[in-house]
């Protein structure tokens, strides 16, 4: 496992920031309890998927049942950084009725009540798949399985597959990189999901100065 300081350390700073953002994100409304999240950037290289590997091992260690999921049909990161398979997965329960009835989930043995869908074979046409009723289906499925199921998506400025999947979820978490997002593409970004009407959740900085390393507002 890769750059996962969740795990490797713990204690440090970081990780203690991503239990705050976990927090936030828990008890980001009352009224409308979160149970799917779906996590952005405005472009490549910004650490969202990252980020979200680490957020999700912070939903399992406060003991709920968590499930990662790769959407990043275009270029998924997540079976890199977690060392797994990558024939199966999201793509393939797609077109496969029994990979729908027994979903290919990586049980993650380091950290207790943790499971990853990986994207598996990228497909022609992600956003379509994304949008479609069976991917509905999936969310359904997933939702039955586990309190918290967290989506990696592609860049919202790379393609409509972020706004197209965070349209079906309960919010969305935005990354954005200090000293390298340009505040024009996150205002973009921003106007490219207000415009499906999703749940903008806040926006988690990374690569800033270490008392400020993951902030959400």
């Amino acid at each position: 496992m890769l750059n996962l300081i969740t795990l490797t350390d713990p204690r440090s700073a970081t990780a203690e920031a991503m239990r705050t953002l976990r927090t936030n994100l828990m008890f980001s409304s009352v009224e409308k309890p979160l149970q799917t999240l779906l996590i952005t950037s405005t472009a490549s290289e910004d650490g969202k998927s990252e980020l979200i590997a680490n957020l999700a091992v912070t939903f399992a260690q406060s003991g709920n049942k968590t499930i990662l999921v790769d959407a990043d049909l275009r270029k998924p990161q997540q079976h890199t950084l977690w060392n797994l398979p990558n024939q199966n997965g999201l793509s393939t329960m797609m077109l496969d009725d029994a990979q729908l009835a027994n979903p290919p989930l990586v049980k993650i043995e380091a950290v207790d009540g943790l499971q990853v869908l990986p994207a598996g074979t990228p497909p022609p046409n992600p956003a379509d798949l994304l949008s479609s009723q069976r991917m509905n289906d999936i969310i359904g499925l997933l939702k039955a399985r586990a309190h918290y199921i967290l989506f990696d998506a592609p860049p919202v400025l790379a393609a409509t597959d972020a706004p197209v999947l965070g349209s079906k979820l309960d919010g969305i978490l935005l990354v954005i990189r200090a000293g390298k997002t340009r505040r024009d593409h996150a205002a973009k970004a921003r106007q490219a999901l207000e415009r499906v009407h999703v749940r903008i959740l806040g926006t988690a900085l990374t690569n800033a100065p270490k008392e400020r390393t993951i902030a959400t507002y």
